[in-house]
């Protein structure tokens, strides 16, 4: 039998931060079947979720108060993976998937390379190993990968792209990298529902930024075996500087 599915991502910028911004409050208006949480920084935290009827899977990184991705669901997940099979992007606790209905849904929280450097080193050295594992995912069944990707794929996805043509998130071998990812035959959700239409996913804290809607689409929901519809970024939540990514997918029951 097919169903509908409401899935959302959403990094947190620190889940106990989005607790005090209204996150119970926020998913319980929604009533998201499954939410992926990326950028957690807290160990895991089941109690938190369960009142709203979720189980929950966590993949803290082993530096405490970092990085760290989680599942929510309301039906327990199945053939759960922790990880990629790579110690330096597994420890800092970037992906966790499962199955669900004949669907692997999986956190991604691809790593930042702003900040010098050696961690855009680390990020494009994660970038194949990524590739991988998403090609081996696809041979298995129907994927939803949804996350941040720090990624900005287009020009139309960042508002002063000219200005950031070399900066981290929008240089060029990291967006022919999500284009090459995106051809092994996963759906944009968000761009596809918004067609030529800009919209962003992240703001920067700079004073201005947000209320200017001077952004970054770098959340995405991308799919492959099923087709998403109706994918939003909810900018008026304000429950992280990033905004929730949320659509809706027919699945198999199984």
């Amino acid at each position: 039998m097919l169903k509908r599915v409401h899935v959302v991502t959403l990094n947190l910028n620190g889940l106990r931060s989005a607790l005090k911004k209204g996150l119970l409050s926020w998913l319980e208006g929604q009533q998201p079947d499954l939410v992926l949480l990326q950028e957690v920084r807290a160990p895991p935290m089941p109690e938190v979720f369960a009142p709203l009827g979720y189980c929950s899977l966590w993949h803290p990184a082993i530096k405490a108060g970092y990085s760290g991705v989680a599942l929510l669901s309301r039906e327990a997940l199945r053939e759960v993976v922790v990880g990629i099979g790579d110690a330096p992007f597994d420890d800092e606790g970037r992906l966790i998937s499962g199955v669900l209905g004949g669907v692997r849904y999986a956190s991604l929280y691809l790593p930042s390379g702003s900040s010098g450097e050696a961690r855009q080193a680390f990020k494009d050295r994660s970038l194949p190993l990524l590739t991988t594992w998403v090609r081996e995912q696809l041979a298995r069944g129907p994927l939803v990968l949804g996350g941040d990707l720090n990624v900005a794929h287009r020009e139309i996805d960042i508002k002063n792209w000219r200005s950031n043509q070399k900066s981290s998130g929008f240089l060029p071998h990291e967006r022919a990298w999500l284009g090459e990812l995106l051809d092994l035959g996963l759906q944009d959700g968000h761009r596809h529902s918004l067609g030529d239409l800009p919209a962003y996913t992240w703001w920067s804290n700079r004073a201005g930024a947000y209320a200017n809607d001077v952004g970054w689409r770098i959340d995405y929901l991308l799919a492959a075996g099923v087709q998403l519809s109706g994918v939003q970024a909810h900018r008026e939540a304000r429950l992280s500087d990033h905004a929730p990514l949320g659509g809706r997918l027919r699945a198999t029951d199984t």
